[in-house]
């Protein structure tokens, strides 16, 4: 599968996802529905991998990298995102997981090594500028009020451990490891992670059986998950978490979009600049070598599988 079509489905998935969070946040207490999300997600992974005959042993090294996606990528990133949005906007928590990017580049530096790419930069503060201009009349209305100042606080410790998890699968033996078989135990990790955490918070199991909690549950396990990060994590493979994590300033685009279609959202004259800083920026993203490129990649080659 082309670079090009992996960003492109990742997109339009979580840019759909946040339909389907609002149907999870309510009477289930957030570790729980995490961890419902996850171990449904895991199970169905590693029943994949059973029934394909792909290899489930690895070493203890191995292990570690998918304890440090569970911790971070896979339960502690969702929980405290989830758990933003009972003191955010929904747009300000975009906004605020918008600066992925920035996290991303300079996690890239201090952990990998990486080397700051000018064009990188530039798309990256492009695509937040532009972000916060579609979003922008609920910046205006943010203030410092204590509740507020802790959701922003709550949603950038979310991002950066968001960062963490893809600095983790970015890694040489993160980065060696086979996605489906990867995903499968990271899932399995941040499940089990969740669930400590429930248990000594004293929290019993809570499940809503109601068609909408179960729907979105299963969207969001299947597609939202193992769909959406098994693409994801093949495309920061190939070309770089910095790049990959454009993503996240694209998909609530996608959101209003579909809010426009079916909710009657209409767009201002701020929102329609800034999203043609996001363009611009992603066009800065794409601008590479033509070999390494996304829209090269789309062109000229596949991705190998890695699993």
């Amino acid at each position: 599968m082309a670079n090009f079509l992996l960003y492109t489905v990742t997109i339009l998935i979580w840019g759909t996802t946040w339909i389907g969070i609002t149907f999870q946040l309510g009477s289930v207490p957030i570790e729980w529905s995490v961890a419902y999300r996850f171990g449904l997600s895991a199970l169905l992974l590693l029943g994949f991998c059973l029934i394909s005959r792909r290899p489930l042993r690895f070493t203890a090294k191995d292990h570690l990298i998918f304890a440090g996606l569970g911790v971070f990528l896979f339960s502690t990133n969702y929980f405290l995102t989830y758990w933003s949005t009972e003191y955010l906007t929904s747009g300000l928590v975009a906004v605020g997981f918008s600066t992925l990017i920035l996290m991303n580049i300079f996690n890239g530096v201090l952990f990998l090594h990486n080397k700051i790419e000018g064009k990188v930069l530039a798309g990256a503060l492009l695509g937040i500028s532009g972000l916060s201009l579609v979003f922008w009349p609920e910046i205006e209305a943010f203030d410092l009020s204590d509740q507020t100042f802790l959701g922003l606080g709550i949603c950038l410790l979310a991002v950066l451990s968001a960062s963490f998890g893809n600095t983790v699968a970015s890694t040489k033996g993160g980065k060696a490891l086979p996605v489906f078989q990867k995903n499968a135990w990271g899932m399995l990790y941040g499940t089990g992670f969740m669930l400590l955490y429930a248990l000594a918070r004293g929290n019993e199991p809570v499940f809503e059986m109601t068609f909408d909690y179960i729907a979105s549950l299963v969207y969001l396990a299947v597609f939202g998950t193992i769909i959406a990060f098994t693409l994801f994590l093949k495309l920061i493979g190939n070309v770089g978490m910095e790049r990959a994590s454009y993503i996240t300033i694209i998909f609530p685009i996608v959101a209003l979009v579909i809010s426009t279609l079916f909710e009657d959202y209409t767009w201002s004259l701020p929102a329609i600049a800034g999203l043609a800083l996001v363009g611009v920026g992603n066009m800065f993203m794409l601008n590479k070598k033509p070999k390494d490129s996304l829209a090269a990649e789309g062109m000229q080659r596949p991705v190998e599988s890695g699993s």
